[in-house]
C-alpha cells in the first residue's frame, strides 16, 4: 500500500487513467478494423470508414496514448491500402474510358 500523500494520490489517478486509455486504444483498432473491412470488400462508404479511421488515429497521438510516429504510420499505411483497394480500380476504369474515347475517334 502507499505511504506517502502522492503515492496514493497516484494509486487513486491510476486506474482511472487506464480506463480512458484502454477505451481510446478500442476505439481505434474498431476504426482500423472498419477502415480495413470495407477496403476488403469494396463498400462504398470506405472513404468515411478511412476518415473516422484517421481520425482516431489522430486523437489518439494527440492525448499521447499512442506515439506520434506509431500514428502516422498506421496512417500512412491505410491510406497506402485505401490507395490500392479503392483510388486504383476507379483510376484504372477512368483510364479505360479514356483510351475507349479516343480509339473511337481515331477509327473515324
Amino acid at each position: 500500500m502507499a505511504n506517502t500523500k502522492s503515492a496514493k494520490k497516484r494509486a487513486r489517478q491510476t486506474p482511472k487513467k487506464t480506463a480512458v486509455n484502454t477505451a481510446i486504444r478500442s476505439r481505434v483498432r474498431r476504426a482500423l478494423s472498419g477502415a480495413r473491412d470495407a477496403f476488403a470488400t469494396g463498400n462504398k462508404e470506405s472513404a468515411d470508414f478511412l476518415k473516422t479511421a484517421i481520425s482516431q488515429l489522430s486523437k489518439a497521438a494527440n492525448k499521447g496514448v499512442v506515439h506520434k510516429r506509431n500514428a502516422a504510420r498506421r496512417i500512412s499505411r491505410l491510406m497506402k491500402a485505401a490507395t490500392k483497394t479503392v483510388v486504383a480500380p476507379v483510376a484504372k476504369a477512368k483510364a479505360a474510358k479514356t483510351t475507349k474515347a479516343k480509339s473511337a475517334k481515331s477509327s473515324k
